[in-house]
């Protein structure tokens, strides 16, 4: 699980230094910098090997998804839109610009909004 950990965490650091260069290469003065945490959250990992998705979605307005399920959980970002997401059993609204945690149980998304709605889903899963 180290080992995970440690990439995962690599990944991270590299992410944040290629932002930071880019902010240097695109004279970016600091105080136009904005760092907001969004979603904090201990996660226990279900394997040593973890593999990390990114996925976006679109739903049409009016949609609603049937009950599934995700490979693993994860936090999910709403880019726009209005949806109700019920999951392990608990419904609640989510607009544009909100996160939230996935559980990985039984759920389902209804666009609720007066257009198309979109989420990113960020997914980690026992790799295959």
């Amino acid at each position: 699980m180290k080992k995970s950990v440690t990439t995962f965490i690599s990944v991270v650091a590299f992410g944040l230094l290629s932002s930071t260069a880019f902010a240097a290469n695109n004279d970016l003065s600091p105080s136009s910098l904005m760092r907001q945490i969004l979603l904090k959250k201990n996660v226990t990992l279900p394997a040593n090997t973890i593999e990390s998705k990114v996925i976006r979605v679109t739903f049409p307005q009016g949609f609603k998804t049937p009950v599934h399920t995700h490979e693993g959980p994860g936090p999910r970002y709403v880019v726009k839109g209005r949806l109700r997401v019920e999951d392990a059993g608990e419904s609640h609204v989510f607009n544009a610009r909100e996160v939230f945690w996935e559980t990985g149980e039984a759920m389902t998304v209804e666009n609720i909004g007066g257009g198309e709605a979109e989420i990113i889903i960020f997914e980690m899963a026992p790799a295959k």
